[in-house]
């Protein structure tokens, strides 16, 4: 009887038929993806060989004390900068403002490590900037200019920050957006200047969008390995890359990986917590917008000074540096000899790991739409939780597993044909494929999740009163009318993986280069000029999904679900 019992509530929970196949995929897709947390902590129990002290008393203060300071820094700078930004373009009509919609989201093209690699030579004692300010000031040795030096945690944070900002800058105008335009004008007429209407109705009103912002900023500079080793700050992530590659030292790093991962959980929980009562402002969604007020004089110029300081910082002088460092190079000695291969790796794995992530993403998000079970949803955001995981950790994770797989599958071949197999998979950058999979499966099954939202079930029973069976449902239905999803998921997807730096430097074959990882390699040797053209490329293909969020950023509906859709895992977390 209570098994019976128990096997009819294990029905009603998986559901049945069709439903109940879809759910296992999905669960088994779910557990392909959440592996490597299990492989981290298998690698971590192994032991660090007696370096866990060393690790313990010279490495892991100084890199937690660093990466805390630099998360508190990134994350005031962040919220200040992209709060403030979303307020003044959406409360304040001044010239340019449609240039400044999707100009501000140009610092995402950008990455970190790229930044830091353009001002290093930029702000450099034999620089430009310190060169020109020399020639200004009738100087001739460099030493006699005191210059900020950008190598430090100071020069770290804002880098960071101009290029992190528009993480905050997107759901915050997209809320701001969305706010009843009534609750504004009411504040005005009962005599509130504008600095309390900001204060007192705007900023309470958005602060679920700008924790979601935050985290998501936050994530990025916990996950950043080349902009903190270039700037020279030592954070968990670069003491991670150490602790493997210089001291072949896998279960410490394993052990520093634990500590980093746990960083990431707890800012998960503090953006759940802050977006605990996202419902409340998600009802303003159709009310009127408050008119913006036209600046003139002194405050109008005022306003498109700050609106254009980020974007120099961000975007303008580090692209202007690229391009011409890059000509400088190819004028000089021509293309680099190995690019055509390097952009040939770069694309292919990119590519292949956008087809898995889509259709990984696909069968997690269709599999809770033709499912009501709970465990449908379960899977989704274990699935997802890749992207709040830092790269280095997901890298480490997943060794254990591969590398059985590997000797499993190298084993098998000389059993049927004799000889000696090498390591199939990893030579082959599989295991890359798969380190991508796993963190950003949560940008497909994000998009695919939201398309299928906007999607009536009604359409799903007209597909089955027309004879139609789930297959040609899904394929003449939902395939169609989720194309504009999938394509801006399959675009973020390939972006993303084209500019990953943490898990290519540490999973890809030997002799193996990428842009990203030849960019890495040509800073840490000082050759700038070299890396520039690599730099360049990686730059020009990031403006495609800028471009697309900036076309988001017009209709506030799709740009705050455009800036969520890369994080499922943290918006569902909401009630």
């Amino acid at each position: 009887m209570g098994m019976g019992l128990g096997a009819a509530r294990l029905r009603n929970w998986m559901g049945g038929g069709r439903e109940r196949r879809m759910l296992v995929t999905s669960c088994l897709v779910a557990c392909a993806l959440v592996a490597p947390v299990a492989g981290l902590v298998t690698m971590a129990s192994q032991g660090s060989g007696g370096a866990w002290p060393h690790l313990l008393a010279y490495v892991l203060p100084g890199a937690i004390a660093d990466t805390l300071i630099l998360l508190t820094g990134v994350g005031c700078l962040v919220i200040i900068m992209g709060t403030g930004l979303a307020w003044l373009m959406t409360a304040y009509e001044f010239p340019g403002r449609r240039i400044f919609e999707w100009a501000l989201l140009l610092p995402l093209a950008v990455p970190t490590y790229i930044v830091a690699y353009a001002y290093l030579d930029l702000l450099h004692p034999v620089g430009p900037v310190q060169g020109a300010l020399r020639a200004l000031f009738g100087l001739t040795d460099p030493r006699a200019l005191h210059f900020p030096d950008v190598r430090s945690m100071g020069g770290c944070m804002l880098l960071l920050s101009f290029v992190l900002y528009p993480y905050v800058f997107m759901p915050t105008r997209a809320l701001f957006l969305m706010q009843a335009g009534g609750l504004m004008e009411a504040a005005r007429m009962l005599g509130a200047g504008r600095r309390r209407v900001f204060f007192g109705v705007a900023l309470p009103l958005a602060r679920p969008a700008i924790a979601l912002g935050a985290s998501l900023a936050l994530m990025e500079a916990l996950n950043d390995i080349g902009a903190s080793e270039f700037l020279g700050v030592r954070t968990l992530s670069v003491s991670i890359y150490a602790t493997w590659v210089n001291r072949s030292n896998l279960p410490g790093a394993a052990q520093i990986a634990l500590a980093l991962m746990a960083m990431a959980v707890a800012l998960v929980l503090i953006e759940r917590w802050a977006r605990r009562r996202q419902r409340y402002v998600s009802q303003t969604q159709r009310a009127p917008r408050s008119r913006p007020i036209r600046l003139r004089g002194w405050a109008m110029v005022g306003v498109v000074g700050a609106m254009s300081l980020p974007v120099l910082i961000g975007f303008v002088f580090p692209a202007l540096y690229l391009v011409a460092e890059a000509s400088r190079r190819i004028a000089f000695a021509g293309l680099p000899v190995d690019l055509g291969g390097q952009i040939v790796n770069t694309v292919t794995l990119s590519a292949l790991a956008s087809v898995v992530v889509l259709c990984a993403g696909f069968l997690l998000a269709y599999g809770g739409r033709i499912t009501r079970a709970p465990l449908a949803g379960v899977c989704l955001r274990l699935g997802s939780l890749g992207y709040a995981i830092p790269g280095t950790v997901l890298a480490i994770g997943l060794l254990p597993g591969m590398m059985a797989l590997d000797g499993a599958l190298a084993d098998l071949i000389e059993w049927v044909r004799g000889g000696t197999a090498g390591l199939l998979l990893s030579s082959s950058g599989a295991v890359l494929v798969y380190a991508y999979a796993t963190r950003f499966v949560a940008i497909s099954a994000g998009g695919v999740e939201a398309g299928l939202s906007k999607l009536s079930p009604s359409l799903d029973c007209a597909a089955r009163a027309l004879g139609q069976t789930a297959t040609g449902a899904l394929r003449r239905v939902h395939l169609p009318m989720l194309r504009p999803a999938l394509g801006a998921a399959a675009l973020l997807v390939f972006v993303d993986c084209m500019k990953e730096l943490p898990m290519t430097l540490l999973l890809r074959p030997l002799n193996y280069d990428t842009l990203a990882t030849h960019l890495y390699g040509e800073a840490a040797r000082g050759s700038y000029e070299d890396g520039a053209v690599a730099a360049l490329c990686i730059v020009l293909v990031g403006l495609a999904p800028v471009i697309l969020l900036g076309r988001f950023s017009r209709r506030p509906s799709l740009a705050h679900a455009a800036q969520s859709a890369p994080a499922p895992s943290l918006a569902a977390s909401a009630p």
